[in-house]
């Protein structure tokens, strides 16, 4: 039986001044050929096309950067206290032509770009704005053409905390546009056409809690295409969130990205995702891997892993890779967020790649080779070395040693399929909750098919109270068990109680 796992990417950006190795070179910056459909969506954050304007004249107070002046920005945050106002004049911005001439502002410190203020790193700087200063400000600015090594990113290079990034557009960039730390907020900004990651929400050492994306639109990212220069490096997306503990990503419209829309892996906790328009992912529009807690809700979907989940399909692979991906993620009441599950309702899901698949590898626990999150095991068990035999094999190791898809809620959702609006005959078409038959390593505990039947009648994983328009099928156990309606309904699988389907509307 054959299944699939996606692997981690290091996000080694401790390691900035070891990189080394191929940087990508990005096309010209993502623009939607039309305003997103309307048809159930909710309103959408289209700020690429139309950023806020800054404030025409410097604000009283505020230090004045002339862009005819090379290195201007870097040498008057240097020369000028903590808590400083800086306004970067009309006009193209230029740092030295060293790759590491990079701005590292002081505490509280706040960028404010006049209307046509570019900050542009002539494909020369690594980073635009680095160091460990909290509390800074970046507003109104367009921050553009950096080449920032795989893995790490162009504004907030070091994951400082406290950061406010607002009405900014950052575009064009190698690597991530953008890192995060710890209370960082980003609002109504256009995070496009960035080699690897509009963001990538990694802090080294950690922790980054208290995050907010709200109101940004987030387009044509992952122009390098890494998972096919590096195949599974699992290192794309729109957004990709490591150990985040506490995220609130609302209002965005992420779209047109190469690969994921939003990928959340390993150990990251008490997410909440609503309000967003998720369209036009070459891949799923929002994965979910080893981690915990998080309300998906009231969120727009469509059209999404068209790209991949067809690639998948037409090599024969029989994994139901859907639009939603959760994988060995869960509700856990031991670690403490705003809910106890994973709670996913509300949504509108149309004419994507099949839908939403919850699976769990029986492999992938900690201590096991087949951990593609090397190194890290889960929240409920930090010591990675005590996972082997023989505790391994009793409570209570035997549930904390590995991420499990349990406390799943999946109701009150809108899935409609029209098969020839997705142009595809099958495998577009499922809705799964499945593991493997455990086989590796040779002392794993999760032989066989425990882990399938845990995730399938155990763990209380529920679809109640959902429409489905289209020719949906379901997937219970692992991929040979293609059910109908009535199967999925019926005994032993009990899913979707008070649910409809219409199997001949939407195609």
């Amino acid at each position: 039986m054959r299944f699939k796992w996606r692997k981690r990417a290091l996000p080694v950006a401790a390691l900035a001044l070891l990189a080394t190795g191929c940087v990508s070179t990005p096309g010209p910056p993502s623009e939607p050929t039309a305003a997103p459909s309307t048809s159930g969506a909710r309103s959408v954050a289209g700020v690429c096309a139309k950023p806020a304007a800054g404030p025409a004249k410097a604000p009283a107070g505020a230090v004045t950067v002339d862009p005819a002046k090379t290195g201007d920005l870097a040498a008057k945050t240097k020369n000028s206290p903590a808590n400083t106002t800086f306004w970067l004049k009309p006009g193209t911005h230029r740092l030295e032509a060293d790759r590491y001439a990079q701005v590292i502002p002081k505490k509280g410190d706040r960028y404010l770009g006049a209307p046509g203020a570019v900050l542009d790193g002539r494909r020369t700087n690594q980073y635009a704005f680095g160091g460990t200063a909290r509390d800074v400000t970046i507003r109104h600015l367009t921050v553009q053409n950096f080449v920032a090594p795989h893995d790490e990113g162009v504004v907030n290079h070091d994951s400082a905390d406290g950061w406010v990034i607002e009405h900014a557009t950052i575009q064009r960039n190698t690597g991530a546009g953008l890192m995060a730390g710890a209370r960082q907020q980003v609002r109504a900004s256009c995070l496009r056409a960035n080699g690897q990651y509009g963001m990538n929400a990694y802090k080294a050492g950690g922790p980054l809690t208290d995050l907010v994306v709200e109101g940004n639109e987030i387009t044509g990212n992952n122009t390098g295409d890494w998972e096919r220069r590096r195949e599974g490096c699992g290192c794309t997306g729109g957004v990709k969130f490591w150990a985040v503990d506490g995220a609130d990503i609302r209002g965005n419209w992420v779209h047109d990205n190469r690969g994921a829309g939003l990928w959340a892996d390993t150990n990251n906790n008490d997410f909440r995702i609503e309000n967003n328009v998720l369209e036009d992912n070459d891949g799923a529009a929002l994965m979910y891997e080893t981690s915990y807690n998080a309300v998906i809700r009231k969120n727009t979907i469509r059209r999404n892993n068209w790209v991949e989940g067809r690639r998948y399909a037409e090599r024969g692979d029989s994994f139901p890779f859907a639009t939603v991906y959760l994988s060995e993620s869960g509700g856990e009441p031991r670690v403490r967020a705003r809910t106890d599950k994973i709670e996913i309702y509300g949504n509108v899901l149309e004419d994507n790649w099949s839908g939403i698949t919850l699976w769990e590898n029986a492999d992938r626990f900690c201590n096991s080779p087949a951990n593609t999150s090397s190194g890290d095991c889960t929240l409920l068990m930090r010591d990675t070395d005590r996972c082997v035999r023989p505790a391994i094999a009793k409570a209570p190791l035997y549930g904390d040693c590995r991420w499990k898809t349990q406390r799943v809620d999946i109701h009150d959702n809108r899935f409609t399929l029209d098969k020839s609006v997705v142009k595809c005959t099958a495998k577009c078409d499922r809705m799964a909750v499945l593991s493997n038959y455990g086989t590796y390593p040779e002392w794993s505990p999760y032989k066989g098919e425990r882990v399938a039947e845990a995730i399938t009648r155990k763990q209380h994983n529920r679809w109640h109270d959902n429409v489905y328009v289209g020719p949906w099928q379901f997937v219970a156990h692992d991929p040979s068990r293609v059910l109908d309606f009535g199967q999925w309904q019926g005994t032993p699988y009990q899913q979707d109680t008070g649910s409809t389907l219409d199997p001949r509307a939407g195609g």
